[in-house]
């Protein structure tokens, strides 16, 4: 009994629906959407969460280049 195609789809999926709107958000902010994968590490992606709240954001901040 191993772990079947369809769980690895639901594995999947999930990754996805949490990975995605971070990566958006991420972009949107003015950082790189591939902090988003951090998200998926439990503790790690609890942490990067209280940073990420509390970090200035190039954009929002007016910091990034248009």
């Amino acid at each position: 009994m191993g772990i079947s195609i369809w769980h690895w789809l639901i594995v999947l999926g999930v990754l996805a629906i949490v990975i995605v709107p971070a990566a958006h958000i991420l972009r949107r902010t003015g950082f790189s959407p591939w902090l988003a994968i951090l998200y998926v590490i439990p503790v790690v992606g609890w942490l990067f969460l209280w940073i990420f709240a509390y970090a200035r954001w190039p954009k929002v901040d007016g910091e990034a280049e248009a």
